[in-house]
């Protein structure tokens, strides 16, 4: 897809990070655009921002694990751009830091539950609206590097995420003969305030096995901070889409990324494969290292409680990090 022109667009967590940022971007390329998000206040924020520009965008508040809720969004789109979108952007995410033998059935749950179902509940909405309407169209989901390197650290989100990658492919091949193309947008660290999903987690699902608090919030948000902008990465998958990638990879060399996690899949498929992989880890950590000067960047997050477990739980062993 190459002209954004008058094309409906969804974005779900369209009113802050990632979201808003390809929202600002394709706002500007010509499309009409749906933000949804479960928060209010950021609702109120972006929409003074389109509101400014004179851009036909329109916000609606929307907990993405609602399929109900869902359904009325779409009937919503509908009723005010008077068609289905002709493309859907799946943003909206949480995550959660903790080693995964303290995770609770809770922080699958609600991981999962938004990151992972939550793009079924898009995809199952939409897509047949999208089909019967006859106008091809562009699905997009950002997904993350952590869904081709899983970590011990972030076990429901590595999940999640590896689960958005298949779930995507699957579909890449099936929209295929109705026009509709298909992108997994899989980056590294983004400038967000993901670090506030937690004050989005429902009450039923609170149990953690991680420790959550403002200080931990405060260390992960100066983590982020140091991502990648918004605008910038809405640019890098406005080129893959244009180019019909179904994997967008925001890194300088991809493809060496890739082989790399491919690479370690093989290797864990043999005894000899296991023994060249724990020295190849050995040799990229060095090399991190190296890169950054000896330094460790998740330091400081870690000294305030970032990536641990809740304090209660004695049994687990302490770790440096996430």
């Amino acid at each position: 897809m190459k002209d954004f022109t008058g094309k409906v667009l969804f974005i779900t967590g369209g009113a802050s990070g990632a979201g808003l940022g390809q929202a600002k971007l394709f706002s500007e390329a010509g499309c009409k655009v749906v933000i949804a998000d479960i928060r209010q206040d950021h609702l109120d924020e972006a929409m003074a921002y389109f509101k400014d520009k004179k851009a036909p965008v329109h916000a609606i508040k929307l907990d993405i694990t609602d399929r109900k809720a869902y359904a009325a969004a779409a009937d919503e789109v509908e009723k005010v751009f008077g068609s289905p979108p002709q493309m859907l952007f799946n943003t909206a995410g949480v995550n959660a830091f903790g080693p995964a033998e303290a995770s609770t059935f809770e922080d699958f749950d609600w991981v999962i539950g938004v990151n992972l179902i939550g793009v079924i509940n898009g995809m199952v909405t939409f897509v047949p609206r999208m089909i019967k309407a006859g106008k091809g169209g562009y699905i997009v989901s950002t997904s993350s590097m952590s869904g081709f390197m899983a970590a011990s650290g972030c076990t429901p989100y590595s999940v999640a995420k590896a689960g958005v990658n298949s779930l995507m492919e699957c579909y890449y091949q099936a929209l295929k003969p109705y026009g509709i193309g298909v992108s997994c947008l899989c980056p590294g660290g983004i400038n967000t305030n993901i670090h506030e999903a937690t004050f989005t987690r429902p009450k039923h699902l609170a149990n953690t096995g991680y420790r959550v608090n403002q200080k931990t919030i405060e260390a992960e948000g100066k983590v982020n901070a140091q991502g990648m902008d918004p605008v910038e990465l809405a640019k890098i998958l406005k080129k893959g889409i244009e180019n019909e990638q179904l994997f967008i990879i925001p890194s300088p060399d991809p493809e060496r990324m890739l082989r790399f996690s491919l690479e370690r899949i093989v290797n864990f498929a043999t005894p000899e494969g296991m023994a060249k992989q724990a020295e190849l880890m050995k040799q990229r950590m060095e090399e991190m290292r190296k890169h950054m000067g000896g330094k460790n960047p998740f330091a400081a997050a870690a000294e305030a409680g970032w990536g641990k477990a809740r304090e209660d739980l004695t049994w687990i062993k302490e770790r440096q990090g996430p």
